[in-house]
């Protein structure tokens, strides 16, 4: 039988991902275990409950408004959608994201632009599209909210994604996707696939808005448990965002869990422990509470 190093490497990804996870997770409980009288100083009595309720409503509101920008992109993409639609859809397969494999959201939201007549074509760009709008903005947030992270592989990278989303780039990306045509009977050929004409300003505000919100429920969640000074403020923006970034880049995370964690308590040197992990279980419940929402409304 002959070797293939391409089946080998393949048939050794799941391990690899477990295996990241497991490192992940060891490093968080480590660090739990080294801070664990600062985390246990912290009473029930001291916590504000009233700043946790404005992080759930914050965050709430952050999937409410991406759900709405990934209408903004479809039309963008001259497939014009209704925004509670696009919210209502965003909300529902949102949750999916932990489901391992980490693909399970984005594969809903392609069947549901599909029964909205979408082609495929479009569905999958809107949501390549969107991810990379997520990037840009997250690169452009660390640069100004965090100076230490002003290091030149960043500004490529910064470069790289905001020429990546030009439309001289983006067309022939739209075209070979028109090419798919046949797999599904409502799949656009490469003929009628749209051409871009402009540059995507208005998504990539919208996206920069969004990790705004999602910055500032965690920093709601900091200021619940703990005595913050102002100049601390830009410092865990920026880590939070970085952190989310790599959680949303990093393959075999669901939802990143686990390496927005680690990276976070990595940046801030174990500080913030007990932030970090609250704001986990309030990321996750404003996700599912959207998603019981949705869902209601649709009934």
């Amino acid at each position: 039988m002959k070797f293939s190093l391409k089946s080998a490497i393949s048939s050794l990804k799941p391990f690899l991902r477990w295996a990241i996870l497991a490192g992940i997770c060891f490093f968080v409980a480590k660090t739990l275990r080294v801070h664990w009288q600062n985390v246990t100083a912290i009473s029930i009595e001291n916590i504000d409950w009233g700043y946790l309720a404005i992080a759930l409503l914050v965050t709430l509101l952050a999937h409410c408004w991406t759900g709405w920008v990934w209408g903004w992109i479809l039309s963008f993409l001259k497939h014009p959608v209704a925004p509670g639609w696009s919210i209502r859809v965003y909300l529902t397969t949102n949750i999916a994201k932990y489901i391992p494999g980490n693909i399970w959201h984005f594969y809903g939201r392609i069947r549901a632009a599909e029964k909205e007549k979408i082609s495929l074509a479009i569905a999958t760009i809107s949501i390549l599209l969107e991810s990379l709008l997520m990037a840009a903005a997250a690169v452009i947030w660390v640069l100004l909210s965090y100076p230490q992270f002003k290091l030149g592989w960043q500004f490529l990278l910064l470069g790289g994604v905001l020429v990546g989303i030009h439309p001289i780039f983006l067309n022939p990306a739209l075209a070979i996707a028109g090419k798919l045509k046949g797999r599904n009977k409502h799949i656009a050929t490469a003929k009628s696939t749209p051409q871009v004409q402009n540059y995507p300003f208005l998504p990539l505000l919208g996206e920069f808005i969004f990790l705004g919100l999602r910055g500032s429920g965690f920093l709601m969640v900091v200021l619940a448990l703990y005595p913050l000074k102002f100049e601390q403020v830009p410092q865990l923006f920026g880590v939070f965002i970085f952190a989310w970034l790599l959680g949303m880049i990093v393959p075999g995370a669901p939802g990143g869990i686990g390496v927005f964690e680690g990276t976070a308590i990595a940046l801030l040197q174990g500080e913030f422990v007990i932030a970090i992990a609250v704001y986990r279980l309030i990321g996750t419940s404003a996700e599912a509470i959207g998603a019981a929402i949705a869902w209601l409304i649709k009934q």
